[in-house]
């Protein structure tokens, strides 16, 4: 079958595409943020906390470790407003992606606290910090600068995965290929344009990520994309 690439009729579609890899973006960079955060607290939590924090940290990680994201990210916008709790589809998909992001990142930093040396913790009792300084100030620290790398690919991993967010008619990258290709017919074209915009997406994300790593824990990183 001989098959002709024509990009003529996606030339007016291009705002659109920048538009969903603009949001592609900050969908990642807010539920980064959020879900990292989740993942530091859950962590300590299943490392220094009580015997009922510890059940329910690690319950919240099994829940979203072991069922699929675009089940949760239904779960939040089509089965929570049956109950009387409305979110609009952007909002939806932030909170899909950051209680995601927290349950890996959550097991990911764990790994990376119990890596830390206990003569760090001890040293901090002999200067009379408390546990809570010990956590902040040296285990986060050292467990983070552990396993960042491992961390930034989650992170890529969640990028990428919110591809299904256009199920919800969230208007992101993978928003774009499906409304071109509906209006051109053109789905080679179309998914090939979005298919390199995500590699160069994730390429360019693990690059920043490792590089504001290098920055943040001076030199404790090693390895990564240069």
């Amino acid at each position: 079958m001989h098959y002709v690439l024509d990009f003529a009729d996606l030339r007016q579609y291009f705002a659109l595409f920048v538009r969903g890899a603009a949001l592609t973006i900050a969908l990642t960079a807010v539920s980064t943020v959020i879900g990292v955060a989740i993942g530091a607290l859950c962590a300590a939590a299943r490392e220094e906390g009580s015997n009922a924090l510890r059940f329910f940290a690690g319950l919240y990680v099994e829940l979203f470790r072991n069922t699929p994201f675009i089940v949760q990210l239904f779960f939040i916008f089509f089965g929570l407003p049956s109950v009387g709790v409305h979110i609009d589809e952007t909002s939806a998909a932030i909170i899909a992606m950051s209680l995601n992001l927290g349950a890996y990142a959550t097991e990911i930093i764990r790994a990376g606290m119990r890596a830390v040396p206990r003569g760090l913790s001890e040293a901090g009792l002999s200067l009379a910090m408390t546990r809570g300084q010990i956590l902040r100030h040296v285990i986060l620290p050292q467990a983070f600068a552990k396993v960042f790398p491992a961390l930034a690919s989650q992170i890529v991993i969640v990028m990428l995965g919110s591809a299904v967010v256009s199920q919800i008619s969230v208007p992101d990258l993978s928003y774009a290929a499906n409304f071109v290709q509906s209006r051109t017919f053109r789905a080679f074209e179309s998914y090939l344009i979005v298919t390199a915009l995500y590699l160069v997406l994730a390429i360019a994300l693990r690059r920043v990520l490792m590089r504001a790593a290098r920055r943040l824990f001076r030199g404790m990183v090693k390895g990564g994309a240069r």
